[in-house]
């Protein structure tokens, strides 16, 4: 073979090898474009000849225990553009910003754009969208989205909370549970051609969204509706900062109704001031902490008889002080109540014996008992940013400072925790972890998540619940609590009045006034807990400002229930004596002696004003208040 010919073979092979190399190379391209980025290639193409516009799924409504809708939604429409296919866009811009309350200028601006699609507005109510949907505009597109609703306006606000344009959960329970109320979004596509325009064959598809899940609260719309126009009532007649209500039930931790005043409507929140917005939505019955003052005697009391170092035979001897680690400890009533036994000094709310009890019980002990309790941790309820209260270090106590948490200072806790704690020593001794939702439904009727009571650990025996509920059913029969009572019912709670500290220090004039109670005594399925922040004027006590709030809203729950009275009483009266003038001591007697429960302003000289006015008719057992010169 010669050598012409050798090479003619090897350059033939040369080029049959090249030609298997290149389709190989292209059929592994192949495989790639087809197989591997085959998803990938078809989605970019998808995104050339389709435009697909967002179907935002509703978000799942809110619900009372029985029912009732606290949360929905209500139509609105998004308003997209898209500006290849708009043809005047002058004109169109005319008509949109005389529609939407738009600037010309930032309308046009929005038609002029290069990109595929833009927003022109979200959140147009329906009749705006279908006026402008009707006058046939080339290149708009609607879509229908979703808005929250709050058909009881500011009812709840701290509760429920709201959310963002988006409807995504900003606070409160929209916040909280916000991966359930969520749904998942659908979208409408339609084809177009390679400038974004619609064929002339072009048929819109719809892949629909899934509905948020629904939810199903504790709360009863109708008790809230009391606690709304109890705090509303409280706030306005004692010009108080503020003031605040939580229902429980006893015998399970569910909470009925939590209310404040102020407060705002969820439809408009002030927006544009965040921190207006912050402070009125802030629920300060789980987040925020005070000095309970004398409602915190229920739990020194109870841990005292849990212990065994007290009973019902003990005497106290209260002379208006107590001096502890050589400082001088007052009780609120200067002139003294004098000798008395456990349930008297319940009922008087003497500060001297709870130190006592404090002082026997020492400080390892009365702090197992408050840890038990749930005092100084967090009850675990489902709403963020709660608040475990303070204790003070045990190790840091000092003689005088156990005294002084023994009648509810130096110690501070959430009114949640206080009510909570207050129904396990009233139930039987069952401490119930809190909460606010019942269940969680999906949009086809499954139910995702049911929350049953959830029992957190024993805090007192049976006897010690019985007798705690005697005594505290005498402080409203015959004590400080006796505004709260309910003619023919039996209603037992403690009221409480307690200074406020500001850098440090006593604040003049500002108190803060409370009343826990629970009801029927005998059988407990109810507890209130009424707060009022900052009352105006010298009426600041508990007794005089909380408690006959919380015995109104009794009274509506009563009825509301269907609850019989259990003895047929009707109240006794009397005239209120005119004691201005007198000395303090001498005219306390005197009130006393009427049946009457008397609250002192001042702490020594003669009387120089008295509450009700002289000859008022007045309930025996009613708390009244005197004003000294000192």
């Amino acid at each position: 073979m010669n050598a012409s010919a050798m090479l003619m073979r090897r350059r033939i092979l040369a080029a049959f090898i090249a030609l298997i190399v290149l389709f190989s190379a292209l059929g592994i391209r192949l495989m790639f474009l087809q197989v591997i980025d085959g998803k990938e290639l078809r989605s970019k193409a998808a995104e050339q000849w389709y435009r697909d516009l967002p179907l935002k799924a509703p978000r799942g409504k809110i619900l009372d225990s029985n029912g009732q809708v606290l949360v929905d939604n209500r139509d609105v429409f998004t308003l997209y553009a898209r500006p290849n296919a708009v043809t005047d866009k002058s004109g169109a811009a005319q008509e949109l910003s005389s529609a939407l309350n738009m600037k010309y200028e930032t309308v046009l601006d929005k038609l002029s754009s290069s990109v595929g699609e833009v927003t022109i507005k979200r959140k147009i109510d329906a009749e705006t969208a279908y006026n402008l949907r009707s006058k046939n505009i080339a290149g708009l597109y609607y879509t229908l989205d979703s808005m929250r609703n709050y058909p009881y306006g500011s009812s709840l606000a701290q509760i429920l909370g709201f959310t963002s344009v988006d409807n995504v959960g900003q606070s409160g329970l929209e916040s909280y549970y916000d991966r359930y109320l969520t749904g998942v979004d659908g979208f409408a596509y339609t084809s177009t051609d390679i400038a974004g325009r619609e064929t002339a064959d072009t048929a819109t598809r719809y892949m629909t969204g899934i509905p948020g899940c629904d939810i199903t609260l504790t709360i009863d719309s109708n008790i809230q509706g009391f606690a709304d126009s109890a705090v509303t009532a409280a706030a306005t007649e004692f010009s108080a900062k503020s003031a605040s209500m939580v229902v429980m039930d006893v015998n399970s931790g569910g909470i009925l109704a939590m209310a404040k005043s102020p407060t705002f409507d969820l439809n408009t929140p002030p927006r544009d001031d965040i921190t207006l917005l912050y402070e009125l939505s802030r629920n300060t019955m789980i987040v925020d902490m005070y000095e309970p003052g004398s409602t915190f005697k229920i739990f020194t009391t109870a841990a005292a008889l849990e212990a065994g170092v007290v009973s019902d035979s003990d005497s106290f001897y209260c002379a208006g002080s107590r001096t502890v680690d050589g400082q001088r400890i007052r009780c609120w009533r200067s002139i003294g109540h004098g000798s008395q036994h456990l349930a008297e000094g319940v009922k008087n709310s003497c500060n001297c014996v709870f130190m006592d009890l404090a002082l026997r019980l020492g400080t390892s002990r009365f702090y197992d008992s408050l840890h038990s309790f749930g005092l100084g941790e967090k009850t675990g309820v489902d709403f963020a940013g709660e608040s475990g209260g303070m204790l003070m270090k045990k190790e840091n106590v000092k003689t005088v400072d156990l005294a002084r948490i023994g009648f509810g200072q130096a110690v501070a806790v959430t009114p949640l925790q206080l009510i909570t704690g207050v129904c396990s020593i009233v139930n039987g001794g069952t401490l119930y972890q809190p909460h606010l939702v019942k269940s969680v439904v999906s949009y086809d009727g499954k139910t995702i998540a049911e929350r049953q009571k959830t029992i957190v650990r024993r805090t007192v025996s049976e006897r010690t619940s019985a007798k705690m509920r005697e005594y505290l059913t005498g402080v409203v029969e015959s004590g400080g609590g006796s505004k709260a009572g309910v003619a023919g019912y039996k209603v037992g709670g403690k009221t409480g009045t307690a200074q406020k500290y500001e850098n440090g220090a006593i604040a003049q004039g500002k108190y803060i006034s409370s009343f826990i109670g629970f009801a029927p005594a005998d059988n407990p399925q109810y507890a209130v807990l009424m707060i009022v922040d900052e009352p105006q004027g010298y009426m600041y006590y508990g007794s005089l400002v909380a408690a006959p709030y919380a015995g109104r809203v009794f009274g509506n729950i009563f009825d509301y229930a269907g609850l019989k009275p259990t003895e047929q009483k009707s109240a006794e009266f009397t005239f209120m004596p005119d004691v201005v003038g007198k000395s303090g001591e001498d005219a306390v007697n005197i009130l006393e002696s009427a049946g009457l429960h008397v609250e002192v302003v001042g702490e020594g000289g003669d009387v120089v004003g008295q509450t009700p006015v002289p000859n008022s008719t007045v309930n025996i057992g009613d708390s009244v208040l005197l004003r000294l010169r000192g």
